[in-house]
């Protein structure tokens, strides 16, 4: 019989994830029963938001708190190699919310998007600029930031997997970006590589970088950090800025006020909302489209920082909270 190498939560996390939080656990790997299928996963994404239910008590009405001891949950590419599943043939290519691990036994009632391989682009990109990262950055950015030429959108975590794309999308728009990164070589990658305006570097004193960077304020803000961070931007929109919510990895395992200047929404009569790309599957294809439109065009990039084998995931998932990574991260299995 099989095995089935999996990465479980060995420990809750205190602060930003730890390698040690993290174990490589090998059993047995069952067929699947009626009504179930099995996928080979050839790819692993690294998500932060994942971490803020590694803590015990945060289930909620989107994920349950991951359990200690049990495969930790993220987002996979893979190929169904066995089915007795209806809906699922041997050969489907599918993206789903199941488990870091060499393969998955599913009954269909996971989060799941089928995926057409004969569009012609490597499978990778499904779980960075074509999949959750890619489409999160397409929904927040238009649907919530509406960036108008000349505009200046600012975006956190602008290195990121969701940061790197906003940007770009905003760009495309005709607005005037700034990106915020951590250290002064993330912030001329942003320039270099991404083609950002701006960048502010969150590990220096704020003020006079947002004065230079955004002179006349800011129009839109895509926040993927939450935190203090988000205090502040707040001091610096202006009247009708938008603020898209997609992420808060500054506040992931921590317990932490929220911001004191709320008012500023109301004296500059701005909006600020949250959202998931998961909501929205079918304006998958639509988004999906536009994306790989630009990415044919030359208009995106799609920077990955990519590592191979099961044993890299738990480091590379660290890797991402320390700030090493720059754009998607991905751990190829296969």
């Amino acid at each position: 019989m099989a095995n089935n190498t999996s990465v479980v939560l060995a420990r809750r996390p205190q602060g930003n994830p730890q390698p040690d939080d993290f174990a490589l656990v090998t059993r047995p790997l069952h067929e699947p029963g009626d009504g179930q299928f099995l996928m080979r996963n050839h790819f692993v994404s690294l998500d932060a938001g994942f971490r803020n239910w590694m803590n015990e008590g945060t289930g909620d009405n989107v994920l349950p708190a991951m359990p200690l001891d049990e495969p930790v949950m993220g987002l996979v590419m893979g190929e169904v190699i066995s089915s007795h599943h209806p809906d699922y043939e041997v050969g489907d290519w599918l993206m789903a919310r199941i488990a870091w691990q060499e393969y998955s036994l599913s009954d269909g009632g996971d989060f799941i998007v089928k995926i057409d391989p004969d569009e012609g682009y490597p499978m990778n990109l499904y779980l960075g600029v074509l999949g959750d990262t890619g489409l999160s950055a397409y929904f927040g950015m238009l649907d919530i930031g509406e960036p108008k030429a000349g505009e200046t959108v600012l975006v956190s975590a602008a290195g990121g997997a969701v940061g790197s794309v906003a940007g770009q999308i905003a760009a495309i728009q005709g607005a005037r970006t700034v990106g915020i990164a951590g250290g002064e070589g993330k912030c001329r990658r942003l320039m270099e590589e991404l083609g950002y305006d701006a960048a502010i570097d969150h590990r220096e004193p704020l003020e006079e970088q947002f004065a230079r960077a955004c002179p006349d304020g800011v129009d839109v803000y895509f926040d993927n950090v939450g935190g203090p961070l988000l205090e502040t931007v707040l001091d610096h929109i202006n009247v009708g800025a938008r603020i898209a919510l997609c992420g808060a990895v500054a506040t992931y395992g921590a317990s932490q006020p929220g911001p004191s200047n709320l008012f500023q929404l109301v004296t500059k009569e701005s909006t600020m909302r949250g959202f998931f790309a998961h909501t929205q599957v079918n304006r998958y294809p639509e988004a999906r489209a536009q994306l790989a439109a630009w990415l044919d065009a030359g208009d995106l990039v799609a920077p990955e920082y990519l590592v191979h084998g099961i044993e890299s995931v738990g480091p590379a998932f660290c890797d991402l909270f320390a700030g090493r990574n720059f754009g998607k991260t991905i751990v190829q299995l296969v």
